[in-house]
């Protein structure tokens, strides 16, 4: 979307953020211009993919100590053979890491060549999953193999990883994305693991298409998915993990590709109910790519009373009907906005005051969504 095609209204807010002086008395064309002169260079990735994927191995490197095994032995008697989680006596697997909150693979780096040894441990079942069910083997091998799509076919690049809090409970709140399948979920949850200095384990919460669904479901959890429900992410929040919401539902998943990028109503504002009991701060999250991965050129009513017939606990009132079956490669930007604290955290806010602060959310990502946009050039 160029700025031309943007209204008024949103290049005013475009040019307020940026702080440009008479933008009120402009005329759309001057406000046109005037961003034009003072338009933010593109985001930039940390370099081509070999050299990102370098820099993620060092990083999740230097959290492990090779020079030392976990001391850890099965009842059997059989030794671990990890690399222990520096300045500790045990891995990643077996308590060398104190919550799941960090994503720190078991041999300290990805790849197809430590399967072999994390598919042992899988098999024989020696490390405990979460009260949730995340599997950290299973989790570290599908992000191994999701981030062909992130660094080589998608390209994500990110901007504002610095925003998220390293400890502690947070929540992001991003837009959603109308794909056939939840590539903004996937793209989300490695644009922290890969990029954060830190690197945390973000849980995804999902709807009952997830979490319903035989198999599905079963392994949907063990990759770090939640079930889209208050007390799954109240239960991760107490514990002070890192938790992800689409606020626009199901209804932003399913939209036409004439509402690309328009962020739909975030439903009663039950993530900031969350928020303040908990004391999470929240992080708005701008994502660009996933409503253009599968096009949709219309939603269907009758695919979805189909689709409630095979599976009658989903709530789906529409089913989009998409115009290609292998994803595009568009070229990804999220940007992690700065973290909006609690105002009163430990208890409910008024509900006039939490519908507000949902509000000013949406239209913050939003705001940020036409300005990446504006300027990010071709699609691909």
């Amino acid at each position: 979307m160029r700025q031309d095609d943007l209204t008024k209204q949103e290049l005013l807010e475009i040019a307020r953020r940026r702080g440009i002086r008479g933008r009120s008395r402009m005329t759309k064309r001057e406000l046109v211009a005037a961003l034009n002169r003072t338009a933010r260079p593109p985001i930039a990735a940390a370099g081509n993919p070999t050299e990102r994927r370098a820099v993620l191995t060092a990083r999740l490197n230097s959290f492990v100590d090779h020079s030392v095994s976990c001391n850890w032995r099965s009842s059997e008697g059989h030794p671990c053979g990890l690399p222990v989680i520096r300045h500790e006596r045990r891995c990643a697997l077996h308590g060398g890491l104190h919550d799941r909150d960090l994503a720190v693979p078991a041999t300290g780096h990805l790849g197809f060549e430590t399967w072999p040894t994390v598919l042992r441990h899988l098999w024989l079942a020696t490390y405990d999953v979460d009260p949730i069910g995340l599997d950290p083997i299973v989790c570290e091998m599908v992000w191994h193999l999701l981030n062909y799509l992130y660094f080589e076919y998608f390209r994500v690049d990110v901007e504002g990883a610095e925003n998220i809090p390293t400890e502690g409970p947070v929540l992001l709140a991003a837009n959603h994305g109308g794909a056939a399948l939840p590539y903004d979920a996937a793209m989300l949850s490695l644009a922290v693991t890969n990029e954060m200095a830190v690197p945390r384990r973000p849980r995804i919460m999902a709807t009952e298409l997830f979490n319903a669904t035989p198999t599905l479901s079963h392994f949907y959890r063990k990759v770090g998915g939640v079930y889209a429900s208050r007390s799954d992410a109240e239960f991760l929040l107490r514990a002070g993990r890192l938790v992800g919401v689409f606020p626009e539902g199901v209804r932003a998943f399913q939209k036409p590709f004439s509402q690309a990028y328009h962020v739909q109503r975030f439903g009663r504002g039950g993530f900031i109910t969350m928020a303040e009991r908990h004391g999470a701060p929240v992080v708005p999250v701008a994502i660009i790519g996933s409503d253009e991965v599968h096009p949709a050129l219309f939603s269907s009513q009758l695919l979805a009373r189909l689709v409630r017939l095979i599976w009658p606990s989903q709530r789906v009132e529409e089913v989009a009907v998409y115009a290609n079956l292998i994803p595009l490669p568009i070229r990804w930007r999220v940007r992690f906005l700065e973290p909006i604290n609690p105002s009163h955290s430990g208890t409910d806010p008024d509900p006039l005051e939490m519908l507000e602060r949902t509000e000013e959310i949406r239209q913050l990502i939003q705001t940020n969504l036409n300005d990446l946009l504006a300027t990010r050039g071709s699609a691909i």
